[in-house]
């Protein structure tokens, strides 16, 4: 039955229609990502990528058709003259072909544009490595077993197996499908007492197999390079067993294959199936005897009962390639055995304690709720989980450690999100928020050096604060549109008491990021890609309108460099009056010889990591790695989203083939401004990754590394008891060297919880000039590693009490903040801040800071501030303790005092969190019942130490506490009165 003409008519215009979309989708995508590129001045990145992708793209779709298409036709072309009764009766194969012969046409050009489809995108998607192969770079060094150029293994290897797998597949499907052709056709049958083919069928598939193993042949040949990065000996690379036994054995098969390939080439003029049975026959059985067999035979009977002595060179080649891949070897560590003492005389004491007070307190990952709490200002902004360590010069012009962040923009207020006000009012939030590491104002809380709305401090001066590019920003907005005049823009800039009934400034972004939207065709292109239609409908997306999106900055280097691992956390700084953020790109490869590969996500894994990832997560050209470099320092600027790369290690070879690939989108170090200079530092993972490759590469002796006796582990977090503690920022310094600001990580044996080493880089110098230092403690000490100090301090009497007071009535969590450790005295000293924070979720609820915990050989410290724990542990200026008195009859007289503190102590924290909770919230009550809860504490530690056994209810905010280095400020300038949030825009 023929369908009626208009419907048959229907059909295809519906297709054609469907085909018209999708393409015009896919046409969206890429030109809007081309438009991306341009407005960020990286078009080299995108049309050398996808102009490597296309051409890969093509010759392995072409060159897939060539060779099983090729193979397909040949085989139909010399099917059997009288067809496919030529051996006898017909058989199913008559039956499929009568079915498939009237659509061969089809059903081939339909088989063929599939598989060229499924080849070029396998081939497409190895750009990096054909890029790779091309631009390579000699290493100028050379490997222990074939003393070749590095470079071979890990820019051209990849590719020569890359190029054989690929011909593997053709050959291997060509065989399938030649053979499926010649049994259709008749070529031969499957038929008592045997194979019966006509002569051009077993031509065919005799020079198909023959190519086959001529291919595992070569491959064969490769293998021999492949063991470099071999598993199965006690280490990483080449054991014993591959270049004594597998590596001879990989050379013997590759001459057998290559003899194979000659008995099948032969079946072509010699009829029967004798010689390809004898080659297939000897191929397996020299690959079992020779390829299997003989390898265990030598592993089993002389490398296992003499294993350490038959693998110390191999051994030695790891530890080797190790420590230089990853740069920790000997030119890039320096180790000094350090013997600590616990006691020390008090002249020297007193002298490096002068230099103690200077020492960060607050800690970047505690802080996000308190800065969101006294900075945030409006709702709908936001700070960074984990804030960041940077240094800034004081007012006397010394760097001091500080931690900043910015406050980025949020979600709008719940009741007015539509799409005008969550694309076009709310773009960017406002400001840099910073406060030195070391300063402790009143009630525990930072010391800002900047902050509030207009910025005000003496941070950086000028700046300009808008961030357009940030953390948390949207996935697009729309900015740069309606101009009215100067600040009545439709963009939300800031909150303002001052501006008449709307309570806000607005603004108009007048930089030069983003994409212009103004055209109608534009507009088409965007509203396809995020499928709004208000692009094409709202009166507010004019012919100066900007589009931005891809906003992150991790997003944004990634993008522009794709060659690029990223480091996880990103930082803002001020540099000549802009905000930029600042990230550390790194070139890794999996393929440098015999160097111990590790997931890079295991390296790099510690308590803070959660938090990082969870921000914003950015993929990874490979988790798994042998070598990582530092090798490319990138900008994104806050205001325009400017992308600059910067190298680092400029002698990096993998960078430099990046570099050939891509021209010049990556600018030479001596472009880095001075200003910029100051605020790089040393990476956070790639810290991580070579302090976790040091655990057991410190050890160079093979004989000492092959028992594993002496590795190390890094220690759990002592406050969370949770992963890895993570490294820390600090400024300190080494034993005879000069305060500078470092990371800082320590080391504990494998088996055991005591101190094994402290290590440390300088995190503001060049790489060239960055050594890691490691002071290495006998391994029969005692000192306490950072898990048996955190049970020190918890088990101190004094320490214990006063914790118990802060927690008990169950109204204050206490927070144990990052426990630093630092050469000190001939020892090593441990120092860790206390924050409390309310347990009730109320919108007051925020650490700060309480006390300071010091430990030295077995004396704690416990104090309100640092001088005062310093005071305790040293005996310079002893603090006050006090003591029970003897009398039994002053208990009653302690008890009534201690429960009259309590009662202070609970009535003004009532009073603070009644300010807090108002509409608008009442600044002024709440300073005033913060002045009335610091007295109410110091009564309430007075009475505790009375008798303190006594339960007291807690106060939820820290005691004043002050920096030594500083005096004790004024309260920080409360938020400005809340303002009403902006106005939705109609539209």
């Amino acid at each position: 039955m023929r369908l009626p003409r208009r419907p048959r008519l229907l059909l295809p215009v519906a297709i054609a229609l469907v085909a018209i979309v999708a393409l015009f989708f896919l046409f969206a995508g890429i030109y809007t990502d081309y438009l991306w590129f341009d407005s960020v001045d990286y078009t080299q990145v995108f049309s050398g990528v996808m102009l490597t992708q296309i051409l890969l793209f093509a010759v392995g779709a072409l060159l897939m058709v060539a060779v099983v298409g090729g193979n397909m036709l040949l085989a139909f072309r010399v099917r059997p003259m009288f067809g496919p009764a030529t051996f006898g009766s017909g058989s199913g194969a008559d039956r499929y072909r009568m079915a498939l012969d009237p659509h061969r046409k089809l059903i081939f050009i339909i088989g063929m544009a599939v598989l060229a489809l499924f080849a070029g995108s396998s081939v497409s998607g190895q750009w990096k490595t054909w890029l790779q192969f091309v631009n390579g770079v000699p290493t100028g060094k050379r490997d222990a077993l074939f003393d070749m150029d590095i470079s071979f293994f890990m820019f051209d290897y990849p590719f020569i197996r890359m190029l054989l797998n690929f011909l593997f597949t053709a050959v291997i499907i060509s065989i399938i499908l030649a053979a499926v052709t010649h049994y259709l056709y008749g070529g031969f049958r499957l038929q008592s007492p045997g194979v019966h083919a006509s002569r051009a069928a077993r031509s065919h598939l005799s020079v198909l197999l023959g190519l086959f193993v001529l291919l595992k042949a070569v491959a064969y040949w490769i293998d021999r390079y492949g063991l470099v990065f071999s598993t199965q000996g006690k280490v990483f690379g080449a054991s014993y067993t591959d270049v004594n036994a597998v590596m001879p054995a990989k050379t013997i098969l590759a001459i057998i294959a290559l003899i194979c390939a000659l008995l099948f080439f032969a079946g072509v003029v010699r009829p029967g199936g004798m010689l390809p049975g004898v080659s297939f026959g000897l191929l397996v059985l020299s690959a079992v005897l020779i390829g299997s067999v003989y390898p265990a035979l030598v592993e089993q009977f002389q490398v296992k009962p003499n294993q350490q002595a038959k693998e110390r060179e191999f051994i030695s080649r790891n530890i080797e390639a190790t420590r230089d891949a990853y740069k920790v070897g000997d030119q890039d560590v320096k180790i000094t055995q350090y013997t600590p003492t616990t006691t020390a005389s008090k002249e020297v004491l007193n002298q490096e304690a002068n230099s103690i007070p200077g020492l960060r307190l607050l800690d970047p990952t505690i802080l996000s709720p308190t800065f969101q709490q006294l900075q945030q200002i409006k709702g709908y902004y936001q700070f960074a989980e984990q804030l960041d360590i940077d240094r800034y010069k004081a007012a006397d012009g010394k760097l001091r450690d500080t931690v900043v962040s910015v406050r980025d923009i949020g979600l709008p207020p719940e009741a007015e999100r539509n799409w005008i006000n969550s694309h076009l009012v709310y773009t960017h939030g406002f400001g840099f928020v910073a406060a030195p590491g070391n300063q402790v104002g009143t009630g525990g809380l930072p010391v800002f050096s900047e902050k509030n709305i207009p910025p005000t401090g003496d941070l950086a001066g000028e700046f300009e604060p808008r961030v357009y590019f940030g953390e948390n920003s949207p996935d697009y907005s729309i900015v740069g549109g309606p101009k009215p005049g100067p600040g009545q823009g439709i963009e939300l800039d800031y909150p303002d008491d001052q501006a008449g009934g709307s309570g806000q400034k607005n603004n108009t972004y007048s930089g030069t990021g983003g994409v212009p939207v103004g055209g109608f065709f534009t507009k088409l292109l965007y509203a396809a890609k995020y499928g709004e239609t208000n692009f094409l409908l709202s009166s507010d997306v004019n012919e100066n309108s900007r589009i931005l999106y891809e906003r992150k900055p991790l997003e944004r280097v990634s993008k522009v460099a794709p060659f690029l691992t990223l480091d996880k956390d990103p930082y803002p700084a001020i540099v000549k009056g802009r905000i930029v953020w600042i990230v550390d790109g790194y070139t890794t490869s999996d393929h440098y010889p015999y160097s111990q590969r590790r997931s890079l996500g295991d390296l790099t894994t510690d308590v803070q990591t959660q938090r990082l990832v969870a921000n914003q997560p950015q993929p990874a050209p490979t988790d798994v790695i042998n070598y990582m470099r530092n090798s490319v320092k990138a900008t994104v600027d806050a205001y325009d989203g400017t992308v600059t790369l910067y190298a680092w290690d400029d002698a990096d070879p993998v960078l430099k083939t990046w570099q050939n690939a891509f021209g010049t989108v990556v600018k030479p170090k001596s472009e880095i401004a001075p200003e910029l200079r100051d605020h790089l530092r040393y990476p956070a993972d790639m810290f991580k990754a070579q302090r976790e490759i040091l655990t057991q590469y410190h050890v160079t002796n093979p004989d000492a590394f092959f028992g594993g006796q002496d590795f190390w582990k890094v220690p759990q977090d002592p406050a969370t008891q949770k992963l890895k503690q993570p490294p820390y920022y600090v400024t300190m310094k080494m034993p005879g060297g000069t305060e500078r600001f470092s990371l800082t990580t320590t080391f504990v044996p494998f088996n055991r919880q005591n101190m094994a080493a402290f290590m440390a880089v300088d995190a503001g110098a060049d790489p060239a000039q960055a050594k890691l230092e490691i002071l290495q403690l006998p391994s029969a000490t005692t000192v306490q590693g950072p898990p048996q100090a955190q049970n020190t301090f918890l088990s101190n009497p004094k320490v214990s009490a006063e914790l118990n007071v802060l927690r008990t009535g169950n109204a204050l969590d206490v927070i144990y903040g990052n426990l630093l450790t630092l050469p000190f005295g001939g020892g090593l000293l441990y120092i860790e801040p206390v924050y409390v924070q309310p347990k009730a979720e109320t919108s007051g609820r925020y650490p700060t800071l309480n006390k300071v915990m010091v430990l030295f050989g077995d004396k704690v410290g416990f104090g309100d501030t640092l001088e005062q724990a310093l005071q305790q542990v040293f005996g310079v200026a002893p603090a006050k303790t006090g003591e029970t008195p003897p009398q039994t009859e002053a208990k009653p007289a302690a008890s009534t005092a201690l429960t009259a503190a309590i009662s202070a102590v609970e009535q003004a924290y009532k009073e603070g969190q009644d300010a807090l909770k108002a509409s608008p919230p009442d600044w002024v009550k709440y300073g005033e019942a913060q002045k009335r809860l610091e007295d109410a504490m110091a009564k309430l530690r007075a009475a505790g130490a009375e008798e303190p056994k006594a339960a007291a209810t807690p106060a939820p905010t820290a005691t004043a506490t002050a920096s030594p280095s500083a005096p004790a400020t004024a309260p920080p300038t409360a938020p400005p009165p809340a303002t009403p949030s902006a106005s939705p825009s109609s539209g």
